[in-house]
């Protein structure tokens, strides 16, 4: 800092570069390029950068037991940092699974002018005549029917450029989200990060954030605050959004963790309503062939926004970070409106460079020739030609979920939406994909998987490799997975996490045994364990009489650190977005 920028407001500029995370490795020199955008407009800028976990790379080890906790140590520096160098308002610069949501979380604690710009998704990988993603790559490298030749030739172009994983994963919904919580501009969540219009955005976002500082600090301001942004209404528009778009089932526990933090009432109860009358209006890889670069030339964020705006879905008042309101926001960028300019229209032609790796930001100018602009049959649909009538995510109750478990109904296969089978239980992931390859689950059952929740696992670990090898071994569509960890946004199948209670917070889950029938209903929104309660009481006095052992897995070869212990003393179910319960 030099003299003459004493008086003058300090922006922090949050980064979180690694050359570890292709989703992140284009982000070095973005926060320099940021700094300067702010000093120009006449305030101070410092960066910094947060710990970022790539999902991808920490899957299949012991690695992803560390995924979920590092968001709340994300949160935790960006409140540390901003508030030990007394920080006046921050620009997030975000991309992957935990990295967002752990900067919303800390943006709503601090609550000082903010706004996010992600790194923008992937370009869909091309190979074989068709486009593929990392989770395509993974279902075949278990189907013994595609040859070495052709998994290497998917492996090796899969996953072409820098930015977050090309289908409507995890990364890429949390991304969207903060569209429709008002804390990112039109594009966040769908222009591609090769492309020039990407790094427009960082641009356009300095510049906002030197607005929201000043409207802040000279005109007092507070409607440009996270907390008034953030408000119930709009968790309300972004669950909408989630729900409507089939986003990642992991969106849910961030949604609950952030609403916590900006101390908004927003539970499970809300979502389970919101599914009832939300219809899926949009699907993306992998529910569909399309991807996130085709939800861009659909509309993106605001095109369905738009659609779901049209069908008095939204609530069109609040506060945002630009347009002043969503509803302006809508009228200005929804391209299907007479009031949506040129600027709309040339952001959402933005597409992607299709040259092969390319690892630079804002490298390319390519652009669609014209729009996707058909609501009937297209990427995005209106609400008269919605692919189902209810939404893409739905939460079910019943006696193995007392408290609620979720379920990405977006890829689901109708024929399974009512399913009836027989448990087989496994105490770990690894244990379940033993079973899986080896033969030891058959159509029919339902594969619980316990002990993997927040505290059990601890950390909650991403049951993407059960999930893809029974699809690889022809069992999707006939066999259920039940657990009370989470999933990939890449998962898809009848595929239900989140159980809550957890097994080790003695959860039902954890008195399930090998044949006991259960039944699974998604139209009437119920999970049953087809046992008795007079049953289930005598196998909680019998788990209960392992005394300090109680509700824990009997066999499991795992090493815990200290730092997950720590963890998995505080954290709370997945019905509380596996929060930390300190207060």
């Amino acid at each position: 800092m030099k003299e003459e920028h004493f008086g003058k407001p300090l922006i922090a500029v949050v980064n979180s570069f690694t050359q570890f995370v292709p989703g992140h490795a284009h982000l070095h020199d973005v926060g320099q390029m940021v700094k300067k955008e702010i000093e120009k407009l006449g305030c101070f800028a410092a960066e910094f950068n947060t710990i970022a976990v790539d999902d991808g790379i920490a899957m299949g080890h012991d690695g992803m037991l560390y995924s979920l906790p590092s968001r709340e140590i994300i949160a935790d520096s960006v409140e540390y940092m901003v508030n030990a160098h007394k920080a006046d308002a921050m620009i997030c610069i975000s991309n992957c699974d935990k990295i967002t949501p752990g900067m919303l979380m800390a943006a709503m604690r601090l609550n000082i002018p903010a706004i996010f710009v992600s790194g923008g998704p992937m370009e869909a990988g091309e190979a074989q005549g068709r486009q593929f993603d990392l989770v395509d790559a993974m279902v075949m490298a278990a189907d013994d029917s595609v040859s070495d030749s052709v998994l290497l030739d998917v492996e090796q172009n899969a996953c072409p450029t820098c930015g977050s994983c090309s289908g409507m994963f995890t990364a890429n919904s949390m991304n969207c989200l903060t569209e429709a919580l008002g804390l990112s501009l039109p594009g966040n969540g769908t222009v591609v990060a090769t492309h020039a219009r990407r790094k427009e955005l960082f641009v356009k976002g300095a510049k906002a954030i030197v607005d929201l500082t000043y409207d802040y600090y000279k005109n007092g301001n507070e409607k440009v605050l996270p907390r008034s942004i953030g408000s119930r209404e709009a968790f309300m528009n972004a669950m909408t959004l989630d729900i409507a778009m089939g986003g990642s089932t992991n969106t849910v526990l961030h949604l609950l963790a952030i609403a916590r933090e900006a101390g908004v009432d927003f539970t499970m109860k809300d979502m389970d309503k919101l599914s009832r009358r939300v219809p899926c209006i949009c699907k993306v890889a992998p529910n569909s062939h399309y991807h996130i670069q085709d939800v861009n030339r659909a509309g993106g964020i605001l095109g369905i926004l738009g659609e779901l705006d049209r069908g008095g879905l939204l609530n069109r008042s609040v506060s945002r970070v630009s347009d002043n309101t969503l509803g302006e926001a809508i009228d200005n960028w929804d391209v299907l409106r007479d009031s949506a300019g040129t600027e709309a229209r040339e952001l959402y032609s933005a597409a992607p460079g299709n040259i092969g790796r390319n690892l630079v930001m804002g490298s390319q100018q390519m652009h669609y020739g014209k729009l996707d602009l058909d609501r009937e049959e297209g990427c995005i649909r209106d609400i008269d030609h919605a692919y189902t009538k209810e939404g893409g995510l739905a939460v079910l109750f019943g006696n193995i979920a007392r408290k609620g478990c979720i379920i990405k109904t977006a890829g689901v296969d109708s024929s399974v939406f009512q399913f009836k089978g027989t448990a087989r239980v496994f105490e770990s992931q690894d244990d379940a994909i033993r079973g899986i390859l080896g033969d030891a689950v058959q159509a029919g059952d339902v594969v619980i998987i316990r002990y993997e929740g927040p505290k059990g696992g601890p950390g909650m670990q991403e049951m993407l490799y059960p999930t893809s090898y029974l699809k690889s071994v022809r069992l999707d569509k006939q066999c259920a997975l039940v657990t009370d960890g989470r999933f990939s946004g890449g998962t898809s199948g009848l595929s239900i996490g989140h159980v809550s209670p957890e097994a080790a917070a003695g959860g039902e889950i954890a008195l399930v045994r090998d044949g006991d029938p259960i039944e699974i209903d998604i139209p009437a929104r119920r999970i049953e364990l087809m046992v008795s309660e007079e049953e289930l009481e005598k196998r909680r006095v019998d788990e209960e009489t392992r005394g300090a052992q109680a509700y824990t897995p009997q066999s499991r070869d795992r090493q815990v650190s200290r730092a997950l212990k720590a963890y998995a003393s505080l954290v709370s179910s997945a019905d509380e977005g596996a929060v930390r319960l300190i207060d």
